[in-house]
């Protein structure tokens, strides 16, 4: 059973930091493509950031320069640093764990609430 347990969330006020943890099981994330996407009230899921099973990265225009994903597969973790926060960063953020036609996994999310 493929579990992903996003953790990390939390209120900061602008110009702060968080780090966001996804700790996965029932998947090997060495073979996985794992990203980060969020979702704000009235707004539809978008992307974040992804990291592929070979490292590479995409970070979605609005988070570039300030937000960097990064995994470790012997923690079976990804994690996204999130510097420079801003009020329009505020949104439920959600783990994924994509293998194409294989399997496409989602967490529960986390809240991530920027505001003074």
């Amino acid at each position: 059973q493929v579990q992903l347990v996003e953790s990390g969330g939390g209120l900061v006020q602008p110009g702060g930091s968080l780090r966001l943890s996804c700790a996965a099981s029932g998947i090997i994330l060495s073979i996985t493509s794992m990203g980060w996407y969020r979702q704000a009230p009235g707004k539809q899921r978008e992307l974040v950031a992804v990291i592929s099973s070979g490292g590479s990265t995409n970070y979605g225009d609005a988070v570039k320069g300030r937000f960097t994903i990064s995994r470790d597969n012997g923690k079976n973790t990804v994690y996204l640093q999130m510097n420079s926060l801003k009020p329009e960063d505020t949104a439920v953020y959600y783990c994924n764990a994509r293998r194409v036609l294989i399997y496409d996994h989602w967490g529960q999310g986390t809240q991530v609430t920027v505001s003074s």
